[in-house]
């Protein structure tokens, strides 16, 4: 995993998304999907790395992967994940609000402000404090 981010680190995010040997091509064009799957097989052969193309599949419009949809408009939470994230049970205390946060945690990056929005929540993890489940919990939660 860390040689594949390492390998592909100018693209992750960009037009690439990697996870452990699964490499998977973003794009808003064809042609533009043309040149990002050039420059990955070439990035790939400089770094002596080889795809095994009976085990690719090329010109997809939409993949889901790891509770993702990746698609020409990019990479996005799949909505079987947004309805867990919506129905997860109120926490009860600090074990349960650390697994939310862990799960919420994995689509930070589709939050704005996550680490803000998540802060009072975060704070019920502090041990030197008991729990309590306040009005801004709710509305962090």
């Amino acid at each position: 995993m860390d040689l594949m981010n390492r390998v592909f680190h100018p693209y992750l995010d960009k037009f690439v998304v990697v996870f452990i040997d699964d490499i998977l091509i973003y794009s808003k064009s064809r042609e533009e999907h043309a040149d990002h799957l050039h420059t990955i097989l070439n990035t790939l052969a400089e770094h002596k790395l080889f795809a095994k193309f009976k085990k690719c599949d090329f010109w997809m419009e939409k993949v889901h992967f790891l509770d993702h949809v990746i698609s020409k408009e990019g990479m996005s939470v799949d909505p079987t994940m947004v309805t867990v994230v919506v129905d997860w049970p109120r926490p009860t205390n600090v074990s349960e609000v650390r697994s939310f946060l862990g799960m919420a945690g994995y689509y930070r990056r589709f939050v704005k402000d996550f680490s803000k929005v998540a802060s009072p929540l975060t704070q019920l993890l502090c041990m030197d404090d008991k729990f309590d489940w306040t009005s801004k919990c709710e509305a962090s939660f």
